[in-house]
């Protein structure tokens, strides 16, 4: 008899269930993440055993695992698994004999399994970005910090000239401590992205797919790399036109909604592509820098613009009444204005 496994996969733990093919629990029991405990639970599985988990905090062991040892790894998407947030009793157990359960009945909302080489490059480029963004941070700090006390140079403040301002400022102690330590660290990062910058350019200088990228206009070597990189196989995809329906923004169609968390698949390292083909899937998920250059990325206008189109718009929502109704009244007076003769009278 053919059995499922479901795996609701932790940082530290994991629950494991079995499901026989008449849906039946066999087994649904707690463990220790590892090889050795794992394969205690589902090692005497027949090879080619279909298992399922969801892409959650680091994930990335026990698809080697089951892939080593002969299963059918099945990566379900964290957002598009509908049954487990909706469930009314939510707990471990639950969430791992549902992700068996849908296996069997053939629901997964599955996400493409990127191959590790991929996967690794995705992570240096997050790498790369989250320590430039650390240098953002810390330069508008020192920025903030000399603005706190009046000053302001119309100049940059990294070049030699601009440390030699930073360092004549006359600041308090604790504000100097400041400065000085973020310019420390901002140097510190320097060759990190120095070096990252290097095996980066030999990757794109060795895929001819950025070479062809590059071509687009605002795309530059490191953009393209994101697109390889967070798109993936392109030939996962029956035509160009589905795989850049990946950048539209969408969420209604998306399922998420408005309030739906933001890029949670990609701390879970599954990437822009990993919500499929279809219009709208990405989303609200997809990196900025992806999806301003994928086929439909522009978000279309909001209903109240449409009807306002041409109408001072109202920095608070609340406000847009308001302004309608002057709009409407002033568009009135002139038309009276027109048809006798004189001017549109105030209010």
């Amino acid at each position: 008899m053919s059995v499922y496994v479901g795996i609701d996969v932790h940082r530290k733990r994991s629950q494991v269930a079995v499901v026989t093919g008449d849906g039946t629990v066999e087994l649904n029991k707690n463990v220790v993440n590892g090889s050795e405990p794992m394969l205690r639970l589902i090692g005497d599985l027949p090879a080619g055993t279909p298992v399922a988990f969801e892409a959650a905090f680091g994930w990335g062991w026990l698809i080697q695992l089951l892939e080593d040892y002969g299963f059918e790894p099945h990566l379900v998407h964290p957002l598009r698994c509908k049954a487990i947030a909706s469930a009314r009793l939510k707990n471990d157990k639950v969430d791992a004999a549902i992700l068996a359960q849908l296996l069997r009945a053939d629901l997964l909302p599955e996400a493409w399994i990127a191959p590790p080489p991929v996967r690794q490059l995705r992570a240096l480029l997050r790498h790369r970005a989250s320590l430039v963004r650390l240098g953002t941070q810390l330069r508008n700090r020192i920025h903030a910090v000399a603005a706190d006390h009046g000053y302001d140079r119309s100049a940059s403040y990294w070049t030699g000239p601009g440390r030699g301002w930073l360092a004549e400022l006359d600041l308090p102690a604790a504000s100097r401590e400041i400065v000085t330590d973020c310019l420390a660290v901002i140097d510190g990062l320097a060759p990190l992205t120095g070096r990252i910058d290097g095996e980066l350019h030999a990757c794109a200088k060795a895929d001819p797919r950025v070479k062809v990228l590059r071509t687009l206009p605002g795309v530059g070597e490191f953009t393209a790399l994101v697109m390889v990189a967070e798109i993936g196989d392109i030939s996962r995809f029956p035509s160009a036109r589905k795989a850049g329906q990946l950048g539209r923004a969408d969420p209604d169609r998306a399922g998420l909604g408005p309030e739906g968390p933001a890029r949670a698949h990609l701390q879970a390292g599954l990437g822009v592509a990993a919500m499929g083909h279809e219009p709208g899937r990405a989303d609200r998920q997809a990196l900025a820098g992806v999806r301003r250059h994928l086929l439909g990325h522009r978000e279309t206008p909001r209903e109240e613009d449409r009807h306002h189109r041409g109408l001072p718009q109202a920095a608070d929502p609340r406000l847009a009444p308001a302004f309608r109704d002057a709009g409407r009244r002033g568009r009135h007076a002139a038309a009276a204005a027109m048809k006798t003769g004189g001017s549109p009278s105030p209010g």
